[in-house]
């Protein structure tokens, strides 16, 4: 696919987004939010579904959830071009509310749209919630969460949301670790270079 091309295809997909209907939460949403960072980014972070903050930006994580991982997406050294990120549902859920299951089937259709114009090779999904979007299923947590699931040639890795951190601070080693296990992985395919070694 040439660059042309695939302009032509992303600014669809975005048209796309705006004009869909197919459940009830566009009605009452500001913006339909749909991604944050590159287009060509080897690493998909996936949410949940816009808050108040992303509501009103049009992007998503960029409120108090999203400053925490935007810090640690930082520690680790990466740029706005190494990440993609987006949500399972592109508009806001009332109050904040977790998304219906009948919504994530709604927007799992654009999802898989936009995966495949990323395409990524690596892909962190943030929550309960994502792993749902991805996988079809709800997950215990405790089960999935830091490891690594192979599928098709894609590296899939599901950990809190950073919420959840919010909530519970215990919670932000956890998402800091598995975002590191996240770097070596990119950085083992070639896809990122290495960190330099911290001196202590």
């Amino acid at each position: 696919m040439t660059e042309a091309e695939f302009n032509a295809n992303w600014d669809a997909f975005e048209n796309a987004c705006k004009a869909c209907n197919r459940c009830g939460l566009r009605n009452n949403a500001t913006n339909t939010v749909i991604y944050r960072g590159g287009k060509h980014a080897p690493l998909m972070i996936v949410g949940e579904a816009p808050g108040r903050s992303e509501d009103l930006e049009g992007l998503p994580f960029v409120g108090q959830s999203g400053q925490l991982l935007q810090s640690l997406l930082s520690t680790y050294g990466f740029g706005e071009e190494d990440y993609h990120i987006c949500n399972i549902c592109k508009c806001r859920p009332p109050e904040n509310r977790r998304p219906e299951p009948s919504e994530i089937m709604a927007c799992k259709r654009l999802l898989s749209v936009q995966f495949k114009l990323v395409r990524p090779k690596v892909v962190l999904l943030c929550g309960s919630t994502a792993y749902e979007g991805f996988f079809g299923e709800k997950p215990r947590m405790s089960d999935v969460r830091g490891k690594f699931l192979e599928r098709n040639g894609y590296y899939i890795m599901t950990t809190y949301h950073p919420a959840y951190a919010l909530r519970d601070s215990k919670q932000k080693l956890p998402i800091y670790e598995d975002l590191g296990k996240v770097r070596s992985k990119l950085e083992d395919l070639g896809l990122v270079p290495k960190l330099p070694p911290v001196n202590l």
